[in-house]
């Protein structure tokens, strides 16, 4: 009888590994595709996405701060109706958590935005399209039917305008202002792997393409058969090509970007409006305040101000401040257990970015769906473990810190 349990077991095995595409059946959670994309990436790519600001202190405290919260589970529930779905703005998504936006996409795979997009749908889950994008949002709204997208915007009335208007144009239901970046943040990364935006052409751009066949010919070059591509989505109007000797991008007046322009945005967008890149108690009220319909905490994954605090460490001070209103966050989330944690301390959904673009790299839309069952089959099993059935069951109870925290983090 025991023989027979485990012959079933291999075959049962066998299976699960015969359903998952052979470059895949290595990789077992979200960290293990940065281990891939590495090798498959050229280094200034790879250093662009995976580099932050300066001394990658916030980068490394996003991760660090989990390890303060110990989970503590109820037990002999019955858990056999347990769900992972969650709704967010109204509509039910099949987990907690979706895809951050991110820029450049498409040099981790090719189009990969679309891919992006197409993983997360087959998926039910929200993905989040940047301004910094290399393919037109117009194509990725109604066509792909894309209904996040994120904004960069100047403190300027009019561009701000017409912008929202190619945005409505497009199909798109929920926009993301992010405002953690009134200057360039110093990411000295970029600079060491010979990193700029946009590419200049010289010999070590060469070098990494002649090093990395795979990438050149399958993402690099396939990008160029329509020709040189440009940043799409930065403004109302097409933003400069992705390689260029000499070019400065015309980001426009973001230093003077205010309250009255997130007010401006409210009067003339009727769809959802949230706030990206909120990190105080005082932010977040004047985000409710002026008719956001939910605040993002956010330290743009330590890409900004570095020595910046941990979204997840401010999250239940943020919550206990504004009550009963939609928070989401971001930063570090890397586990399923990340994304309970976070749940627990009183978000209402999570984003998760760079393991999205490794996984596009690694094996494009395959990956990236990979990724996303394997981020929610973490989330399911966790939730059976704590004596969960349904997400809206966490809270802090679940949760225990560890000696030396500040009360004012649970």
């Amino acid at each position: 009888m025991k023989k027979d349990i485990l012959q079933d077991n291999v075959v049962q095995q066998k299976r699960i590994t015969r359903k998952i595409p052979k470059k895949l059946r290595n990789i077992y959670s979200l960290d293990d595709f940065e281990i891939f994309a590495r090798k498959k990436l050229p280094r200034q790519i790879y250093g662009y996405y995976s580099g932050a600001a300066e001394t990658n202190q916030s980068l490394k405290y996003n991760r660090d701060i989990f390890q303060n919260y110990f989970f503590v589970p109820r037990i002999l529930r019955d858990v056999s109706k347990r769900s992972t779905q969650h709704s967010l703005f109204g509509k039910k998504y099949k987990y907690p958590f979706g895809i951050a936006p991110m820029g450049l996409s498409a040099l981790a795979t090719w189009q990969g935005d679309i891919q992006l997009c197409r993983a997360a749908n087959k998926q039910n889950i929200p993905m989040v399209l940047s301004a910094t994008s290399l393919i037109k949002l117009e194509k990725l709204g109604k066509k792909e039917d894309c209904k996040w997208f994120q904004l960069y915007l100047p403190g300027e009335d009019n561009r701000i305008l017409q912008m929202l208007e190619r945005v409505k144009a497009s199909g798109f239901e929920n926009i993301v202002l992010t405002v953690d970046l009134p200057v360039t943040a110093n990411r000295e990364n970029n600079e060491k792997t010979g990193f700029s935006t946009p590419l200049k052409p010289n010999f070590r751009l060469a070098w990494d393409g002649i090093t990395h066949p795979v990438w050149s010919i399958q993402t690099f070059l396939r990008s160029f058969c329509n020709g040189v591509p440009h940043f799409e989505n930065m403004d109302y109007f097409r933003g400069p090509p992705i390689i260029s000797r000499n070019f400065e991008r015309a980001r426009g007046a973001r230093d003077q970007l205010n309250w009255k322009h997130v007010e401006l945005i409210r009067k003339n967008w009727k769809g959802n409006f949230i706030v990206k890149g909120i990190l105080s108690a005082e932010d977040a009220i004047k985000a409710k305040e002026s008719g956001v319909d939910a605040v993002w905490i956010s330290n743009h994954g330590g890409r900004q101000l570095d020595g910046s605090v941990s979204p997840v460490s401010v999250l239940p001070k943020i919550r206990k401040v504004v009550g009963d209103y939609p928070i989401i966050i971001d930063s570090g989330f890397r586990r399923g257990s990340d994304i309970l944690k976070a749940l627990a301390l009183g978000a209402d959904f999570v984003f998760v970015g760079r393991p999205f673009l490794y996984a596009a790299a690694v094996d494009g839309e395959q990956g990236i769906e990979h990724a996303i069952k394997l981020l929610g089959d973490e989330v399911e099993r966790n939730i059976a473990m704590l004596g969960v059935n349904n997400l809206d069951e966490m809270n802090a109870d679940f949760l225990e810190v560890r000696d030396g925290v500040s009360s004012n983090q649970v």
